[in-house]
């Protein structure tokens, strides 16, 4: 899974803000820490002027709100620390889930960059977020409960792509050496669950799996909570501290599975909109040949079976609450659900375009207003080289602004209230679809997981034809 921090940032001594946050935006877009630079992702902001686009946002909540910033003091942004678990995420899926963490932690309201390291042997995401909102009324309101919030935002991202995430963590937090260490086998709760997925294939029920548990060593303690504690270790351990599939609940519906006298326990279900019948959860199968030949025991592959037949018992629940009854009905769900997810992504990606090019024409309309005097006194004055060099930086801004001016296909440049009122009426439509966009892409992976889950069905069915044939 990935760990998490946030940190905030402030102005360096004996910086500028500029060169403050061009300092720690320069240092995330490392061209040899991010694959030449393709692993660097934003929003509301160009990387290659990212600080930039921070600033003009700070001057105009200077202008809006008459504050000004106090060196050392104010927060200029934030950076988040986002690291995987080696070889669990490709490092485009990582930029991508690190995206996704800082549009849903800041709401679409900050502009924010996305960085990929792979220097390291573990991918980690830096992300680097503006304090000041996209509107610049106002700044993040860092709270004592930020922290959590982004590790559970991260922690259901991970979910929901089928990586692994800590349960429970300490109040203090895990630095990643710590996580690592946990998740490498070197600490009691990595042992004791290698030791659990060990001794699960090989038992009859939960009784017999303590029974084994005790041969292996461990003290087991019962009470509300089953516990255990292995030779050395100073404190028990609850089994539900060790994650979703090590809770005394999971594993007695593994044990279930195990025993064929028993019926399986039905897959968890969640609610359906619109009083549907509530709908099945699945995730995507596991491959076991990959995750064997990349080193994973005899204990997982048992572990990886059990899960695999439950998440195509789940498929098998979904075709029946569907009503779907063949292959080519179950295509046409996943066309649709395809379908869907693109007309959602288009229509967020062209607010997001119309969101862009108006916030550039209000800020060039910003410059115009800041610089018009200026450029007047330069025509004045019979536009002399002196005052030229002098003021070149806000006369060739003021150019660039009436050629904008000039560019604009409707001609008519909008009043600066009437530009405010449509971008606040695009936020709106922007997060309504930010919402659509993940609900249909959560329905397109859905139907993607059941076609994936049937398929191998009806290839474990085929095999086992042949092989009944050849007999």
């Amino acid at each position: 899974m990935a760990t998490t921090r946030i940190m905030p940032m402030h102005m360096n001594r004996g910086k500028t803000l500029l060169q403050s946050l061009g300092a720690r935006t320069d240092y995330v877009m490392n061209p040899d820490k991010t694959d030449g630079g393709l692993l660097v992702s934003s929003y509301e902001c160009d990387p290659a002027s990212a600080e930039v686009d921070f600033l003009l946002s700070k001057q105009q909540y200077q202008i809006i709100t008459g504050r000004q910033p106090k060196h050392g003091k104010d927060v200029i942004a934030y950076h988040i620390r986002q690291a995987f678990y080696p070889g669990e995420i490709t490092p485009e899926e990582a930029n991508r889930v690190g995206y996704e963490l800082a549009m849903q932690f800041t709401g679409g309201q900050h502009q924010f960059i996305v960085a990929t390291h792979i220097d390291k042997a573990h991918v980690h995401n830096h992300v680097i977020i503006n304090s000041t909102t996209l509107d610049c009324t106002h700044k993040f309101n860092n709270v004592k409960g930020s922290a959590d919030l982004l590790r559970d935002i991260s922690d259901q991202l991970c979910l929901e792509k089928g990586y692994s995430v800590i349960t429970e963590p300490e109040e203090k937090g895990k630095d990643y050496a710590e996580w690592n260490a946990e998740k490498t086998g070197t600490s009691w709760k990595a042992k004791l669950k290698k030791t659990i997925v060990e001794v699960l294939p090989g038992c009859r029920d939960f009784e017999d799996f303590l029974r084994q548990m005790q041969e292996h060593g461990y003290e087991v303690r019962r009470g509300k909570h089953v516990s255990l504690k292995a030779p050395g270790q100073k404190r028990f351990t609850r089994l539900k501290t060790l994650g979703m599939e090590f809770t005394e609940e999971a594993i007695r519906a593994i044990l279930d599975g195990n025993d064929a006298s028993k019926s399986r326990p039905a897959a968890p279900e969640r609610s359906g909109k619109n009083g549907k019948a509530p709908i099945p959860d699945i995730a995507f199968l596991i491959d076991i040949e990959k995750q064997l030949s990349e080193g994973k025991g005899k204990g997982y592959e048992q572990w990886a079976k059990v899960f695999n037949l439950k998440q195509m018992a789940s498929a098998m629940c979904i075709l029946r609450e569907e009503g779907i009854t063949s292959t080519g009905q179950m295509e046409e769900k996943l066309a649709a659900a395809f379908s869907d997810f693109e007309q959602a992504s288009d229509q967020l990606k062209a607010t997001e375009s119309e969101i862009r090019e108006l916030k550039k024409l209000k800020q060039h309309i910003l410059d115009y207003g800041r610089t018009r005097e200026i450029f007047a006194e330069y025509q004045r004055r019979g536009r002399p080289d002196d005052y030229l060099e002098t003021h070149r930086a806000e006369i060739q801004i003021h150019h660039a602004a009436k050629k904008a001016f000039e560019e604009y296909k409707p001609k008519r440049v909008p009043k600066l209230k009437d530009l405010n009122a449509r971008l606040s009426v695009l936020s709106g439509q922007q997060k309504s679809q930010y919402e659509q966009y993940r609900e249909a892409r959560k329905e397109m992976q859905r139907w993607q997981a059941v076609r994936q889950s049937i398929d191998s069905s009806m290839n474990r069915l085929e095999k086992e034809k042949h092989r009944g044939v050849s007999r």
